[in-house]
């Protein structure tokens, strides 16, 4: 099946969204150290540092879009394509990481509450969340289905979480005075930030392993192909995903004799591609013709 959607455009279009998230990331964490440096919060600026890991995020997607641009060529015979791939598991990963120094942090916390300015904390959080508000919204008119882009989305998402909870944590502060509650937010965050962070492990790990896509059910698949009269037996059959967007299949697949003696084989062929396209998102899909009994000369052959 062709796909006729305009991925260059697509791909800038991304890009734009994604530069301009970075901008008010980099905007706000510049004036949050200010103030954090004035104030002399540690809060503060290890916030700046957690929104370091956003700017962080947005910026290897940003490369991640310009490897995956790059055409196929010598030994990368699908270009860079899985750069999204790897883009998406660094971000699962990276918010796995900050997910768990922030729990050690919080539990550090609820034992020993130290004191908290509720004020200023609750001021730069209010901002916090206009700007990450933004920058959702910014994302979320991105393709969101590449990994690569998720992933960002991800990150900006939980900052989000987090400034919200921070925002309820210093009105709680100023209005009872009880510190803890900063601590059971950010917990609450955390569990928000590891979940965000399974799912995208989850699913760049499926591409990464070479699984086939949950989209895809493999016996319809092979059920489809053996529909075809001249089809007696299909093997070898592989579905798997090279990036978002781009499924690819390859598969043996033993005709009658008559295809070959006839000259029919083009024709199945194309009516195999055919197939696919009519009642599966396969992109690429790669089939070998054979006559029966050929699956003895060949070596490793599965069903």
């Amino acid at each position: 099946m062709r796909h006729n959607h305009d991925h260059s455009t697509t791909a800038q279009s991304d890009r734009r969204y994604l530069a301009a998230a970075l901008a008010l990331i980099l905007a706000f964490m510049a004036v949050e150290v200010v103030v954090a440096i004035v104030s002399g919060s540690l809060a503060l600026l290890a916030d700046a540092g957690h929104m370091l890991t956003d700017a962080g995020a947005i910026a290897a997607s940003l490369w991640a879009i310009r490897l995956a641009a790059r055409p196929a060529a010598g030994v990368w015979t699908f270009g860079f394509k899985r750069a999204e791939v790897l883009s998406a598991a660094v971000n699962g990963i990276t918010l796995l990481v900050v997910a768990v120094l922030v729990a050690f942090e919080a539990i550090r916390r609820l034992v020993h509450p130290p004191e908290v300015a509720g004020l200023p904390l609750l001021i730069v959080a209010i901002v916090g969340v206009a700007v990450n508000v933004v920058a959702t919204w910014v994302l979320a008119k991105a393709n969101r289905s590449s990994m690569n882009i998720e992933g960002a989305f991800q990150h900006i998402l939980t900052d989000l979480y987090a400034f919200i909870g921070t925002v309820i944590a210093g009105a709680v502060i100023l209005a009872t005075g009880f510190n803890r509650a900063d601590p059971i937010a950010s917990l609450v965050v955390v569990a928000l930030m590891l979940r965000a962070s399974w799912e995208l492990l989850k699913v760049s790990g499926r591409v990464l392993l070479e699984a086939a896509p949950e989209t895809v059910d493999l016996p319809s698949v092979r059920q489809h192909l053996l529909e075809l009269p001249e089809v007696s037996e299909v093997h070898d059959l592989h579905v798997w995903t090279v990036t978002s967007d781009l499924p690819a299949l390859s598969a043996h697949v033993v005709v009658a004799d008559n295809c070959f003696t006839a000259g029919h084989a083009p024709q199945v062929l194309d009516r195999l591609q055919a197939c696919l396209g009519g009642h599966f998102d396969v992109a690429h899909s790669t089939f070998q013709l054979e006559p029966a009994g050929h699956t003895e000369h060949e070596a490793g052959a599965h069903p």
